[in-house]
């Protein structure tokens, strides 16, 4: 009986020993599982390395992309247009940056293979750049240069005079009128240089009359509240061979409210539209017979609250010498005018064409009475406005006698 228990005794100690061994194979086992796995991480990290163990060395290899840049750095008296030429070999251009102290940029365009880059207008003169040029390799290893050079100091200038004045609000006829100081015989290369843009975006183009005057206009009158912006890039453009620009600005002008006068020279009156209706019907007085006004379309270029008038001017010798013609508007650059008189009696108005050319509006002397027509119209008006003459016995303006290109056919424009 009592071996039973001893034995039963023994069974259970020999249990306990056999559990311990147990847990003790499982500790074990984990121990190896993580040595293992920190094996492996360590087996990972050697096959970055060389087959003899070594850390692997980056590719030092010199790109074979060549960076090509004219003028050569340090170049001075450089031309303005066709010298800066920037290119790649053996790969292609990334990165291409023109500026100058300012920081401002030329703009240019890298071609679709890589191989050049053009800028997008000419270089201003007296003025000394630095280029940055970057270019890859088929590997897509980098190629750098950096140069700097001078553009020419021009020895002959010209500028180009504007009309409206920058901040300016005129009518809905004021074209762009540039007049250039020296007569120009690479007109494509100014015209290049001008930007003009209006918003509410219209098409604008530009005409030159002659070699020293270039217009800019839409095909109809502007919109009246258009905002207009002339950028003028004359600087470093060579207009003619030796001549350069000097002028970099830009000006802008409004366009005030819609205003076009019809003057009927056979029926002596002048009806004002303003903003498509009629606010204004007034008894004129236009041109003799013998001495006709234009027909056409034209534009207010001056207003004079007081000028004087010579017929020697303008070819009529000493007709006439009036030295205080009140509410003078300029029609053309010959010295057509719609203006007051004071001098005619008041019965012509309506009823008689009397003038040398110019249509004429009753007034008073010294122009003082605002409650006169050509005082009224005078105050109404802007430079820009519209003053249309028809059913006279002449011929139409020229477009270049004054700001009167409208009567041009707007494909002939173009041209």
């Amino acid at each position: 009986m009592n071996g039973q228990p001893i034995s039963g005794a023994s069974a259970g100690a020999s249990g306990k020993r056999r559990g311990g061994t147990g847990l003790l194979a499982l500790v074990l086992g984990a121990l190896l599982l993580l040595v293992t796995a920190c094996g492996g991480g360590s087996a990972d990290a050697g096959d970055e390395k060389g087959p003899a163990g070594s850390a692997k060395k980056e590719d030092t290899t010199a790109s074979q992309a060549v960076v090509t840049i004219a003028p050569k750095d340090g170049a001075e008296s450089v031309a303005t247009s066709g010298a800066l030429k920037i290119g790649a070999t053996q790969g292609k251009l990334t990165t291409v940056k023109v500026s100058d102290p300012k920081g401002n940029e030329v703009e240019g365009e890298i071609a679709a293979d890589g191989a050049s880059w053009t800028p997008e207008r000419h270089l201003a003169a007296s003025t000394k750049y630095a280029v940055h040029a970057v270019a890859k390799d088929a590997e897509g290893r980098e190629s750098a240069k950096d140069t700097t050079f001078t553009t020419l100091v021009p020895a002959n200038t010209f500028i180009g005079q504007y009309t409206p004045e920058d901040g300016s609000t005129v009518g809905v006829g004021m074209p762009v009128s540039i007049n250039f100081t020296r007569g120009i015989t690479d007109p494509d290369a100014v015209e290049r240089a001008i930007k003009v843009t209006a918003e509410p975006a219209v098409e604008i183009e530009g005409h030159w009359f002659g070699n020293d005057r270039l217009d800019f206009r839409p095909e109809k009158y502007w919109a009246a509240g258009t905002k207009v912006t002339v950028d003028l890039n004359l600087d470093g453009v060579e207009g003619r061979p030796g001549v350069y620009g000097k002028q970099a600005k830009k000006v802008s002008f409004t366009i005030g409210r819609s205003q076009v006068s019809t003057v009927d020279a056979s029926a002596k009156r002048m009806k004002v539209v303003r903003d498509g209706k009629q606010i204004k019907d007034i008894p004129i007085s236009a041109g003799a017979p013998a001495t006709t006004t234009y027909n056409g379309q034209m534009v207010i270029s001056e207003k004079l609250k007081v000028t004087r008038m010579n017929g020697d001017t303008v070819g009529f010798g000493g007709e006439y010498d009036i030295k205080d013609v009140p509410h003078a508007m300029r029609l053309s650059t010959s010295g057509t005018f719609l203006h007051g008189n004071y001098w005619g009696a008041s019965s012509i108005f309506g009823s008689t064409n009397t003038s040398h050319g110019c249509v004429g509006l009753r007034d008073v002397r010294g122009g003082y009475d605002n409650q006169t027509p050509a005082a009224w119209f005078y105050n109404k008006s802007l430079i820009g406005d519209v003053v249309i003459v028809k059913n006279s016995h002449d011929k139409t303006i020229q477009p270049d006698n004054g700001l009167n290109g409208w009567n041009m056919d707007w494909e002939e424009w173009k041209k």
